[in-house]
């Protein structure tokens, strides 16, 4: 039966890919991505020829599905890509896996390279769980709201910003979890990565200084 296989892909270093992945993407009839100039910087990088890309975007995911279903339906297997990462996890491809599903075609999962993972398994921190919440609302009121919520779970939070609003995450945390360890992940796996832990204080006092922040951080709130 034809398969839609989600891909997990490098989050910033290229070699970071399974093997199954790269023979998986060789295979398939068909290569659904977020973005499809972004993609063809790892197909080629692999040899993997990009003649049969198709765009899946958050934008036109939903008008997309139907689409690859009907792939499926003719007898061609589909491989899902986003642009980094792991798909539906603060990417692309929730809506595409329900409808191939509901369509009674297989999803299978191709794990590999996330942020949140990455992060996690260098913090060090005590607790045996987390919880991931991705980007926070930019909008003050709801965005407060659910950050007092998930540091009222009294677990790790784990959290993606945009290097536009990192630093009003951190003076948040300062009013609200100003006790707390924290660790910050900048560019992970990429040539300029770095890691910062300690309170929200000392995570402020270290970047509010550099002026232009760059790069996609990645914030581990510990559980106190």
């Amino acid at each position: 039966m034809s398969t839609l296989y989600v891909v997990a892909t490098p989050i910033g270093n290229l070699e970071d890919i399974t093997y199954r992945a790269v023979r998986i993407l060789g295979e398939v009839d068909v290569i659904a991505a977020e973005d499809t100039r972004q993609s063809r910087i790892l197909l080629d990088r692999y040899g993997i020829k990009a003649d049969r890309l198709i765009s899946c975007r958050a934008r036109n995911e939903s008008r997309s599905a139907p689409g690859i279903v009907a792939l499926l339906e003719q007898g061609r297997d589909v491989a899902y890509i986003s642009d980094a990462g792991t798909p539906g996890v603060s990417d692309p491809g929730a809506r595409l896996a329900a409808a191939v599903r509901e369509a009674g075609f297989p999803v299978i999962p191709l794990p590999g390279a996330s942020a949140v993972t990455a992060l996690v398994s260098v913090a060090g921190f005590s607790g045996k769980g987390f919880v991931f919440e991705g980007f926070l609302s930019p909008k003050t009121g709801k965005r407060r709201t659910r950050l007092t919520e998930l540091l009222e779970t009294g677990m790790n939070v784990v959290l993606y910003e945009s290097p536009y609003r990192i630093l009003r995450l951190i003076e948040e945390l300062t009013e609200l979890a100003a006790d707390r360890k924290i660790l910050i992940g900048r560019e992970i796996t990429k040539k300029f990565e770095e890691f910062l832990v300690g309170s929200p204080a000392e995570a402020l006092a270290a970047l509010s200084t550099r002026g232009t922040l760059k790069g996609e951080f990645a914030v581990l709130i510990g559980s106190g």
